[in-house]
């Protein structure tokens, strides 16, 4: 049960009274990767911290923002494998804004991505609650004055030798915190095969709150007074409001403002019905601006153009040209993935109050430390006089690494006296994203008399995020996000070139998509080599199996996954069964799945089956989760997600031409998972790449016709 932050038994502000009360408690702070200090050491700046009060009641303070991956869960289970606690006697807390102490060890800021949440936090978190479980073995060892490797931690209690004797931590606190933290290299982790809690199939803690209502999305923020605003943006990148009729606005009933930032019009109100009738009421007319003729034509144009010339080199091995030249057998391929929106359940949202001397958010946001510096930035304010109050978030798939929606919230709310909350529409949502990027792949390879690649060229052509965002992640022109999945595919080639060529989209803002370089180069990659295969006359899997003798983990996620699948197993006419391999994110991940084409173009997925290697486990049940969303997530980008442009307007706007996937068109998923003694691996984007080629190799082994572009396009699958 997750007490404080999540469950009814026990809310904060009743846990912060009683822990008044009763007074005292032991603090561990954890430093991730830098050593602890004891309690008292205030010149040491931990990134997380550990309470035990003398109740016994174990707090957390959760460094990472829950968007549905289930970290709450198994990064508590860390904790309290080490610490030797029942999981239902952790308690999480959302960290607050302090980078300081909960800045990511691997990204730098406090922020939640890039699938790195237990990566990162795997030895952190255990030594943290290893540390502490070491003091208070040695609080009870000087209460009995015994040797403390005599003594035991055990279910929240620490036993002595003989067993007769135990005291529960909550009575050695304070002891414990007049003890200095021994160094990390004094406190001994567990290791596997002792392990009693990681491994094994826990239920998630948040949700019961999430059942009875109890847990607070940003959406649900509404402090004292809170106004709410209406918003509408310019449609069109760039653009601005050329008229708006405000005394139209202002005569619905219950408006109280109407506010111009620049690109955008907010109408305040008393309540959600007010704001929106009076943001209609305004007559908004707009100033397009540089970007009113952008089409999609243009801009693939514009990558068709660009990808005919070199890019810049991420990896060279061997000499291609000589290897093409002489190959027996010579493929060519161009590759196209189209823009993608999140389109997260939850919209974009932020409350925001604006006084003189401070500005406080409510908000779910995977970047703490983007969002307070743009806030300070919006207000003039000192970056710490902005206060956050975090929340967890209804889906992020990395839109909430963007603070665009909180930027419009704080210029709106430094008009407004008290706090006001902006909630988009969905149709602002979706046509005001951050987009994943479009990509524009050539392929070219070669193969001897025997089938085998010989040489293998990938130029990768479209936006770069990191140039936007962390230039100095730009090495000699290459975006390292970018060609992630292309640069070091799984196969043995003996020669290879992969290059990176940038080219930015005019009118469109790009940005992380639930894995984006890996969301378009595993497509790539493993279409490539299934029509590598074809053109050897090969099977799909054996053709991959001969070309990762040298990776042993693929080769067992390859080998689970056909097992499983049931690879071999005839099929009836216009069905198909497709592979993909991957190593993404610190993960190896083989996905097989099931396609039905009808005679009309449909695709039917009936099934997918994925064999993963993601390292030592925490949770078994929180990874099979993720492979069922992931992919279902990619299932819907691959079948129907586009985002297009027409005189510089994005031609989507909700659900009905966004299209997400149908619960009847969901196929099975079941996952498998390798035993692995190897450190952790992400697993909340893994699936999502896997599932765009595992699909679309399926639709070409049903109909031969092989797909390069998505989404899938069904007049070209229609039966003849």
């Amino acid at each position: 049960m997750l007490h404080s932050a999540f469950g009814p038994r026990l809310n904060r502000r009743h846990f912060l009274r009683a822990s008044a009360a009763v007074g005292g408690g032991l603090v561990v702070n954890l430093a991730l990767g830098r050593g602890f200090s004891a309690p008292a050491a205030v010149e040491f700046a931990p990134n997380a911290f550990i309470r035990i009060d003398r109740k016994g009641l174990v707090t957390l303070v959760m460094p990472q923002v829950e968007m549905g991956q289930g970290i709450y869960t198994a990064q508590a289970m860390l904790l309290a494998e080490e610490l030797e606690v029942a999981l239902d006697d952790v308690t999480l807390e959302h960290a607050p804004l302090n980078e300081a102490l909960y800045g990511h060890p691997m990204l730098t800021r406090q922020m939640t991505g890039g699938s790195t949440s237990i990566r990162a936090f795997w030895t952190p978190l255990r030594m943290a609650g290893a540390t502490a479980r070491t003091l208070l073995i040695q609080a009870a060892a000087k209460e009995w004055n015994v040797d403390p490797a005599t003594c035991r931690a055990e279910d929240g209690f620490v036993l002595d030798q003989s067993g007769t004797r135990k005291l529960a931590y909550g009575e050695l606190v304070d002891i414990a915190a007049s003890i200095p933290a021994p160094a990390p290299e004094n406190v001994t982790l567990k290791s596997p095969e002792v392990f009693k809690l990681l491994g094994s199939s826990a239920k998630r803690l948040d949700t019961p709150g999430k059942v009875n209502g109890s847990l607070k999305y940003g959406i649900d923020a509404l402090p004292d007074g809170t106004k709410i605003a209406a918003i509408a943006i310019s449609p069109v990148l760039g653009g601005k409001p050329k008229s708006v009729d405000e005394q139209a606005a202002l005569a619905i009933n219950g408006v109280r403002q109407v506010v111009l930032t620049g690109d955008a019009v907010a109408v305040v109100a008393d309540h959600t019905g007010a704001a929106k009738k009076g943001l209609a009421a305004a007559s908004i007319e707009w100033d397009d601006g540089p970007n009113a003729q952008v089409s999609s034509a243009d801009i693939v144009r514009q990558l068709e153009q660009q990808s005919r010339k070199p890019g810049a080199i991420a990896r060279s091995e061997g000499d291609v040209t000589k290897a093409l030249a002489s190959a027996a057998q010579r493929i060519e391929a161009v590759y196209q993935l189209p823009f993608l929106s999140h389109a997260a359940m939850e919209p974009m949202n932020c409350t925001v109050h604006v006084r003189e001397d401070a500005c406080e958010l409510w908000v779910g946001t995977q970047n703490l430390s983007a969002a307070k510096q743009a806030a300070a930035t919006v207000t003039g304010l000192a970056p710490e006089k902005i206060i956050i109050n975090n929340h967890i978030v209804g889906g992020g798939f990395g839109r909430r690494l963007e603070v665009d929606g909180i930027i419009h919230a704080v210029k709106v709310a430094m008009h407004v006296n008290g706090p006001v909350k902006i909630i988009w529409r969905r149709e602002e949502d979706i046509q005001h994203g951050y987009y994943r990027p479009y990509y524009y792949d050539r392929m070219s390879g070669g193969i001897d008399e025997q089938g085998n690649p010989v040489a293998w060229m990938h130029r990768v052509s479209g936006s770069s995020i990191f140039a936007r965002i962390a230039p100095p992640a730009m090495q000699n022109g290459v975006d390292p996000d970018g060609v992630e999945g292309a640069v070091h595919p799984p196969y043995k080639l003996p020669a290879i070139q992969v290059e990176f060529n940038q080219v930015e989209p005019q009118g469109v803002l790009t940005s992380w998509w639930r894995g984006v370089g890996p969301s378009h180069n595993v497509f790539t990659v493993e279409s490539f080599i299934d029509e590598l295969a074809a053109a050897a006359k090969a099977d799909p899997v054996e053709y991959r199996k001969r070309l990762l003798t040298d990776n042993p983990r693929a080769m067992r996620v390859l080998e689970l996954a056909a097992e499983k699948a049931e690879w071999g197993k005839p099929l009836s006419a216009r069905q198909g069964r497709g592979v993909a391999v991957q190593f993404a994110f610190g993960s190896y991940l083989a996905m097989i799945a099931d396609a039905t084409v009808e005679a009309d173009g449909a695709v039917r997925v009936t099934r997918i089956v994925t064999a993963v290697d993601c390292g030592l486990t925490v949770n078994p049940d929180t990874i099979a989760a993720q492979m069922e969303g992931g992919a279902l997530y990619g299932l819907t980008a691959a079948l129907y997600g586009t985002i297009t442009l027409k005189d510089g307007r994005v031609e989507q706007s909700n659900f009905d031409n966004y299209l997400p996937l149908r619960i009847e068109e969901a196929p099975h998923v079941e996952t498998h998972i390798v035993p692995s003694a190897e450190p952790p691996g992400g697993i909340g984007e893994a699936a999502t790449s896997a599932v765009f080629p595992a699909v679309t190799n399926a639709i070409f082994s049903a109909t031969g016709r092989r797909v390069r572009t998505l989404p899938v396009n069904t007049e070209d699958l229609k039966q003849a």
